[in-house]
């Protein structure tokens, strides 16, 4: 049936906050109809929107970017708040619209409502279209010879390198006929995502720029300053060698389409090793999606139910202190400050304090899951909940157990210097390296001498990483025998 050309096309954003490279919003801008921009502050319980208060603030900080953007091409940002489909009913009935278009998203929650609106749409004979551009390749489209989905990462990515090359990223339409009546929007203000009392998200303003100019100008710099070195220089948390793109990504302010086509071509002044590396990073967050795509209890469930008879201790005053940057092992608690301070924290470190959390203090590696979620600007939950079950043994191509990393050696390996440990941790900054990364074998006058007092100023170690080794390797050889 032939749509009418004066009737309004809705463009529903989700994650994919951008003008850039949105196939959805091209679609609707090539069918001619005026076209009604609109975000719906979809219910908690659906966990399709910020997957907790840190991805919140960034979240209220990219929809007043993307409204500046539509606003330079004279329209604005419909909010909505309730169940999307009231929603696009109302939105619907008040403005005559006969389709609303919408890049798909991958999570569970997310797949289940869409799959419901698309019916049920089209049981009002309203046109209701969807389209790729969260990933690289649709989840489901990359399987092995046998036609299951891929465990084990290395023969994912071989099969991704050696897919078709994604499309050219789609330009931002200079021009866009927005509808001229657009229906009544809610103050963004009024959904309440930014911290008032307390402010913790205070700092988050030196290091992040939400929006789609902030997501480019993170990309520019990037390849031009850091991507030569990158395999080497990424794990060095004091080094800024890094894309910083996951918050971006996280909310679909760039597409991953955009950042692999950036890399096209720069062979020629950077090493081989490192773009593949950083494509390589790229892969990881696909296949993160296709384990969730085809597993979607990833974030609650062992990927190896072996797993599901460990004994975890789940103290939770250690817990309590892990969270807080009060471990006592420098660089772990460098990490868990830096999460609080800019919601982010540098990958390599991640592992470590992912470890730490799961294999010296046996603790349950949903809880780290869930406190990631929250405090996180770049949740994610395909990438948090694939990462997670890395480190602790249970995921798919899993690092196994029984490799525990030593958070004195991790530090003094990656930190050699200590000065990721004094820009987190102030209270250790007069150490010198010798000691940085283990103040509790440091002299009595070296400790004076830098103003330390264990104890006091800084926590004693919590737990002895060579007695928690041997009690988590214990409970796993138990977990195994049993199985």
């Amino acid at each position: 049936m032939t749509k009418d050309a004066t009737k309004p096309v809705i463009l529903w954003f989700r994650k994919d906050l951008r003008l850039d490279d949105n196939k959805a919003l091209a679609a609707a801008h090539l069918s001619g109809r005026p076209i009604i921009p609109l975000y719906i502050n979809e219910p908690e319980a659906a966990g399709t929107g910020p997957l907790g208060a840190a991805q919140a603030w960034w979240l209220h900080h990219s929809l007043e970017a993307l409204d500046r953007s539509l606003h330079e091409r004279q329209g604005r940002l419909v909010l909505a708040s309730g169940e999307p489909l009231e929603v696009l009913r109302a939105i619907i009935g008040n403005s005559g619209a006969e389709a609303v278009f919408w890049n798909r998203r991958y999570d569970p929650a997310g797949i289940s409502i869409d799959i419901r609106i698309k019916h049920e749409l089209e049981k009002q004979a309203i046109e209701a279209q969807s389209f790729g551009g969260q990933l690289l390749h649709e989840p489901s489209r990359l399987v092995t010879g046998g036609g299951t989905p891929y465990r084990v990462y290395t023969p994912f990515w071989r099969a991704l390198e050696n897919a078709s090359e994604p499309e050219p990223p789609l330009e931002a339409p200079s021009k866009l006929q927005l509808a001229q009546k657009l229906p009544a929007s809610e103050r963004l203000g009024s959904w309440k995502l930014l911290p008032m009392k307390p402010n913790w998200a205070g700092d988050f303003d030196d290091l992040w720029i939400p929006g789609e100019a902030g997501a480019r100008e993170k990309l520019r710099a990037f390849l031009e300053d850091a991507l030569d070195g990158y395999r080497e220089n990424r794990d060095y948390p004091a080094k800024q060698a890094t894309s910083m793109l996951s918050p971006h990504l996280a909310l679909g302010e760039i597409s991953p389409t955009r950042i692999w086509d950036a890399t096209r071509g720069l062979s020629k002044r950077v090493p081989a090793a490192d773009l593949v590396h950083f494509r390589k990073e790229i892969a990881w967050r696909e296949f993160s999606y296709h384990l969730l795509f085809h597993f979607p209890r990833l974030a609650s469930v062992n990927w190896n139910d072996r797993f599901d008879g460990f004994e975890w201790r789940n103290d939770g005053e250690d817990f309590d202190a892990w969270r807080r940057g009060m471990t006592g092992y420098p660089i772990v608690d460098a990490g868990m400050r830096q999460l609080w301070r800019h919601g982010w924290m540098h990958n390599r470190v991640r592992m470590i304090v992912a470890s730490f959390l799961i294999k010296d203090l046996m603790v349950d590696w949903r809880r780290g899951e869930a406190w990631f979620r929250d405090t996180l600007v770049d949740a994610d939950p395909a990438n948090n909940a694939a990462s997670w079950q890395w480190v602790a043994g249970s995921g798919a191509d899993a690092s196994p157990f029984f490799r525990i990393f030593n958070p004195v050696l991790q530090g003094e390996t990656f930190d050699p210097d200590g000065d990721y440990v004094r820009t987190h941790v102030p209270e250790l900054r007069g150490l010198d390296a010798k000691y940085i990364h283990r103040p509790f074998e440091a002299p009595k006058s070296v400790l004076d001498g830098a103003g330390v007092a264990l104890g006091e100023t800084y926590p004693k170690p919590i737990v002895d990483h060579a007695s928690a080794r041997n009690r988590a390797l214990a409970a796993y050889k138990a977990t195994r025998d049993a199985a």
